[in-house]
């Protein structure tokens, strides 16, 4: 002992902090062949490997006519898989009213005070002018109203909708359609990340295709967040290895939705509590506040912790030295809940391992410095105070006397530790929270970039049946129109719950039986069943997370597949167009076409004269027996 202490005391080593960026050359250090990947954990599906991103107009498609019916202003709130949703179905909807589209307005950085002004609303996050040239044969679009226009929409002089998120085109064409030839102006505001139903009919396939240009071609990221991005996944490859991209989905207001409180401990638990009780008041939830967490576990409502994805990327034979990036601009749980999974794979890189603080800040722009949300002590309670709360009380056993005053450290209430000490209400968001909102749609886009790019990718939670998109629903989606042979993991979490039920006793050590059990599951999510279990749960909410058919087509001399129907008659998978012969030859297998900006396409952009397209727009629908049941 006394030897012990001795090497100890004298010992001039130093701790070193561990770095992951730091560590990825050690561990690859002693590589011979870096070129040579494990193909049967990185390769390419190859029974996915004859379908092509093909957006463009099949059918006559008639240019906008510059004498459109109006303009469509709208406000977007709510986060990154939001704002993009919404998008997409804006311009949808004024390509259906042959409307002039109004850039929209980003309301989570509208609402930040002080953020930097180079920057503002739409082109805080997306490039305007790509956005508007990409979309010149589809949609008019202009960055504002005409300026006869701006003071009766300070005066609130025009109809102003709140529509659902599955609101159908009749709803469109019957109910503001009307108004907007009526006013010429028409403002909407968007809050659940939709504002158009997802599956249109297919007579409509030509509305679908134009989500597709939208979301894979006209919404460019400003040029700082392009450049930042591609430097990230430079960096990811510079290693001379594969890795794969891992959103946990641990969001709060989705965790509150489900009722996955109990998968928590401690603050964390009632923070998440505290939030689904707001959402029974608000209406969004018609459920009661405690449920049992582990039984919605087991039904797949709630998501995979980090510890289980991590047993189950070893279990598929990924090595501890693997690569995998964190996405996600927030993680509920914090470090915490990622320490089990950082234990299993030391290479847990994220934007902050890749990114230096200036480049950060860089990409955010100069701002004005605010306040720091100083701690303020409660006010102590008066003496007649503490007997009115000692005689409202009731009946024995009355509570205990208060302990002995002590100092009170400001790490035990910044934040949410606060708040949920001192009152039931949760505080308005502080300057500093609205700036830091506006910031994780900067974080989340260099994440959505570097997922896109990633050899592999495994969401934590998607298909939550919520009706939001989500952020791991919207990668899979445009992993799949660019290459959709790439490895996207699409697990059962119900299927998930049950293997880790078998194996509860034994995590860290299963039975080979288990292994192979869950390479069989994770493999068959791969291929064409993945496929159609993603169509059958996640496209009815979010056309973007499964673009099949209508946006792709089919190299059919690789693969000949019988297309595949669902209950309700809606194919499925297997009904995508044969490409067209300039992307037959083998050289279009396996590479990315920007089709969009592509001159070889078979269809003619035809002129269409008359503005007025409500009666044949109206006959389309009306002829087609497969519409919305709801209508």
């Amino acid at each position: 002992m006394v030897a012990h202490l001795s090497m100890t005391k004298f010992s001039s080593m130093n701790l070193v902090q561990y770095s992951a960026k730091d560590a990825l050359s050690h561990d690859f250090s002693n590589i011979l062949s870096p070129g040579v990947i494990n193909k049967r954990l990185w390769g390419a599906v190859r029974s996915l490997e004859s379908l092509q991103p093909y957006a463009n107009p099949r059918n006559s498609y008639p240019v906008p006519n510059q004498n459109s019916n109006g303009f469509i202003y709208a406000k977007v709130f709510g986060g990154f898989e939001k704002i993009r949703s919404s998008i997409c179905d804006l311009v949808t909807i004024a390509r259906l009213l042959n409307a002039t589209l109004v850039i929209p307005e980003i309301q989570e950085s509208t609402r930040s005070k002080q953020i930097s002004s180079k920057f503002k609303s739409f082109s805080y996050l997306y490039d305007e002018e790509q956005f508007i040239a990409s979309l010149k044969n589809d949609v008019n679009i202009v960055k504002k109203l005409p300026e006869h226009f701006k003071a009766a929409r300070r005066r609130n002089d025009f109809p102003i909708f709140k529509p659902k998120k599955s609101a159908s085109p009749n709803f469109y064409i019957k109910e503001i359609l009307p108004k907007l030839k009526k006013a010429k102006v028409v403002g909407l505001i968007i809050t659940d990340g939709a504002c158009l139903q997802s599956i249109l009919p297919p007579s409509m396939s030509e509305f679908q295709r134009l989500r597709c240009r939208v979301a894979f071609h006209a919404l460019q990221f400003r040029p700082e967040i392009q450049i930042l991005g591609r430097q990230m996944v430079e960096r990811l490859r510079a290693w001379g290895q594969p890795f794969l991209a891992y959103h946990p989905g641990l969001v709060r207001d989705t965790l509150a939705y489900h009722g996955c409180a109990e998968l928590f401990q401690d603050i964390h638990t009632e923070l998440i509590q505290y939030r689904r009780a707001h959402m029974i008041r608000q209406g969004i939830i018609s459920d009661k506040l405690n449920v049992d967490s582990h039984l919605r576990r087991e039904n797949g409502s709630c998501p995979l912790m980090p510890e289980e994805v991590g047993l189950l990327l070893r279990a598929m034979g990924y090595p501890s030295k693997t690569i995998i990036y964190l996405a996600g601009s927030q993680t509920f749980g914090g470090q915490r809940v990622l320490i089990p999974l950082r234990a299993m794979f030391a290479n847990l890189v994220d934007r902050t391992s890749l990114c230096s603080k200036t480049e950060l800040s860089d990409l955010v722009g100069p701002e004005t410095p605010l306040p720091l949300d100083a701690f303020k002590v409660p006010r102590p309670k008066s003496e007649a105070k503490i007997k009115e709360e000692w005689n409202k009380a009731g009946p024995r056993p009355r509570p205990l006397p208060p302990p002995p005053e002590r100092r009170i450290y400001p790490h035990e209430k910044e934040g949410w530790y606060g708040w949920i000490t001192e009152t039931d209400k949760e505080p308005i968001p502080s300057p500093m929270d609205l700036r830091s909102q506006a910031h994780r749609l900067l974080w989340d886009a260099l994440d959505y970039i570097v997922s896109v790019e990633a050899d592999a990718f495994f969401p934590g939670f998607n298909n939550d049946g919520s009706g939001w998109p989500d952020f791991s629903g919207l990668v899979m989606g445009q992993r799949l129109y660019e290459r959709a042979s790439s490895r996207t993991y699409r697990p059962d979490r119900k299927t998930i719950a049950a293997l880790f039920n078998s194996t509860r006793d034994n995590m860290y050590h299963p039975m080979r039986d288990w292994t192979l059990s869950v390479k069989e599951h994770l493999n068959r999510s791969l291929s064409e069943e993945g496929l159609i279990r993603q169509s059958l749960l996640s496209k009815p909410y979010s056309f973007l997370s499964h673009p099949l058919p209508e946006c792709s087509c089919r190299i059919s001399s690789l693969e000949n597949t019988k297309p595949k129907k669902g209950k309700d008659g809606r194919v499925l998978y297997g009904d995508e167009h044969e490409c067209p012969k300039w992307m037959q030859s083998a050289g279009a297998l396996g590479v990315r076409n920007d089709d969009t900006g592509s001159g070889e396409d078979d269809n003619e952009v035809v002129e269409h004269d008359d503005p007025d397209i409500t009666s044949s727009l109206l006959s389309m629908i009306d002829r087609d027996e497969e519409w919305d049941p709801n209508d």
